[in-house]
């Protein structure tokens, strides 16, 4: 992943959360996709901190966004590795956020995790 490919889908990931189009955000992921999250307990109430699948992914973050309704992102900085990045941003709680995603071949994410300060 080169720098320029990097930055584009950040701004683009971050726009779709912004504008809350769930189909766009899941058109990143690959179908075998895994989510780590601290979050998913709260969500769920389930006492797991993953999520895999595309489906589950989709069902999850369905119930997320109902629960957020004045959910935003600002983008802080981009870290670009060799077939992942880092993407560190503001949510609107002004938590601070670093998500990484790693690609597979056909430049989907099969792997993304997010911590929080």
């Amino acid at each position: 992943m080169d720098v320029s490919q990097a930055h584009a889908f950040a701004r683009e990931w971050v726009r779709c959360w912004n504008d809350r189009d769930l189909a766009a955000i899941l058109s990143h992921y690959s179908d075998d996709c895994v989510f780590h999250s601290p979050r998913i307990r709260l969500v769920t109430g389930l006492d797991q901190d993953r999520v895999s699948g595309k489906g589950a992914l989709e069902a999850y973050w369905r119930e997320a966004l109902e629960r957020s309704r004045d959910l935003y992102f600002d983008m802080d900085q981009i870290l670009v590795g060799s077939d992942a990045l880092t993407i560190l941003y503001t949510n609107q709680r002004s938590e601070s956020v670093a998500e990484t995603f790693v690609f597979d071949g056909a430049g989907r994410v099969r792997l993304s995790v997010a911590t929080y300060a």
